[in-house]
């Protein structure tokens, strides 16, 4: 498992991880030759007392002079001075023999078939060994500490062009187009280079908004203007009394269409322009006069196609919500039901936090979709020749109104839209 760590987290650990290794290397390294250097000096020292016990003291048959800390013994010496059953075992050389709490270095030689054995007490010299190490454990739990201490301050020290570049970079004044640039107040290091790159980048990004700003500010205009015509003309058309009725009819069609497109235009223009806030501006509706108004609309294609439509309206609802979107998204969903449904029926449910659209369709596999709220991505059976936008316009508008869209299947066949009006109402959890 990957844990994912802040920078200056990363850093304090690296700086502890590193003073442990050195530190306990070093500890490890001072106990290592402390005992070393003991072995060696008390061996050589028990080796002299012994050399002197048997050249001045056992070969002249009299009892060794030795320290109180130390005692000879000898495999044919009489009775006090025999080897014990406890020391006998050993072989020859050094060795550290404990017996209770007191501890001894205990020299082993054999000459001619006799064993003798030099005993010296360290007990004390233990005691000031035990305490060397204790020093040594603590300098070393201290250096960690300091380490901690000291590395938490120079992770700060250090991250802190970073956390500054990163509180810039994400203040929503360094998006408008009069921000000053990031890169002047840095050094000319790797924390410079990505405040230049943040400059160039958000200079490139300033350049897209300007061009898409007056793009939209141009369609809204050059758009308007023939729907507003079309309109108009199908107004005048529709009054004159020498249509047959195909003809009115067809000119209907076209004034339904000329509507929907002016729907779609401020529908594009306003995701394209505003933000939530400011989109929640536009022209309100609730839920229900939208519904009623788009089931009057859809039915006859619905019915025509040899179809059966339901419409729930359900309970009043007083909420009101952006006109346009909401059109957009219901409509987009009864439009993709039709699209796909050659026999059986259609459905409109209100809910109490949104509506549903079910259809007996061709249906959409469970592995795609998810993959169908994408652009240009159409159902498997691509019928006609749409470019697979209607969907992911409906996810786009819920995104921006907080609302939430969800596809499931329906049995036998078919798929079932669900719409979450009141989705950014929920606490976060």
């Amino acid at each position: 498992m990957e844990f994912k760590h802040s920078l200056a987290r990363r850093i304090l650990i690296a700086f502890v991880l590193m003073t442990s290794l050195v530190g306990g290397t070093f500890a490890v390294g001072i106990i290592e030759v402390v005992h070393l250097i003991e072995e060696q000096l008390i061996s050589r020292d028990l080796n002299n007392e012994l050399n002197r016990v048997l050249t001045e003291s056992h070969a002249a048959g009299r009892p060794p002079s030795l320290g109180s800390d130390t005692r000879f013994y000898s495999s044919d010496g009489p009775a006090p001075t025999a080897v014990p059953e406890n020391l006998s075992s050993l072989t020859p050389g050094f060795h550290e023999v404990f017996e209770g709490r007191n501890s001894y270095h205990a020299l082993v030689r054999e000459i001619d078939g006799h064993r003798y054995v030099m005993l010296q007490d360290q007990s004390d010299f233990e005691a000031r060994e035990q305490v060397l190490y204790r020093v040594v454990m603590v300098g070393f739990v201290l250096s960690v500490l300091l380490a901690l201490a000291l590395g938490w301050v120079l992770a700060r020290k250090v991250i802190e062009p970073v956390v500054r570049l990163a509180g810039q970079v994400r203040h929503r004044d360094q998006l408008l187009g009069m921000a000053p640039p990031l890169a002047p107040d840095y050094a000319a290091d790797e924390v410079g280079q990505l405040a230049q790159a943040f400059d160039d980048t958000l200079g490139r990004l300033h350049e897209v908004l300007n061009r898409e700003r007056l793009f939209t500010s141009d369609v809204s205009h050059e758009l308007r203007t023939p729907l507003m015509v079309l309109a108009t003309s199908c107004e005048l058309l529709a009054d004159n009394s020498h249509l047959d009725p195909r003809g009115r009819v067809q000119v209907q069609r076209i004034a339904r269409a000329a509507e929907e497109m002016r729907d779609l235009v401020q529908t594009f223009l306003m995701l394209a322009r505003s933000q939530r806030d400011e989109t929640n501006l536009a022209p309100q509706a609730s839920l229900r006069s939208v519904a009623d108004d788009l089931a009057v609309q859809w039915r006859e294609h619905i019915e025509n196609k040899g179809l059966s439509f339901e419409y729930r309206p359900g309970p009043p609802q007083e909420q009101r919500y952006n006109a346009s979107f909401l059109r957009s998204v219901l409509g987009n969903l009864l439009r993709n039901a039709l699209h796909y449904t050659d026999s059986g029926s259609i459905r409109l449910v209100l809910e109490e936090r949104g509506f549903v659209v079910e259809d007996s369709g061709v249906g959409i596999p469970e592995e795609d979709r998810e993959a169908m709220f994408r652009p240009f991505i159409r159902g498997p059976a691509r019928r006609g020749d749409g470019l697979g936008l209607g969907l992911s316009l409906v996810q786009r508008i819920c995104e921006n109104q907080g609302w939430a869209v969800r596809l499931s299947a329906m049995e036998p066949t078919g798929c079932r839209f669900q719409v979450d009006l009141k989705a950014g109402d929920l606490p976060a959890n």
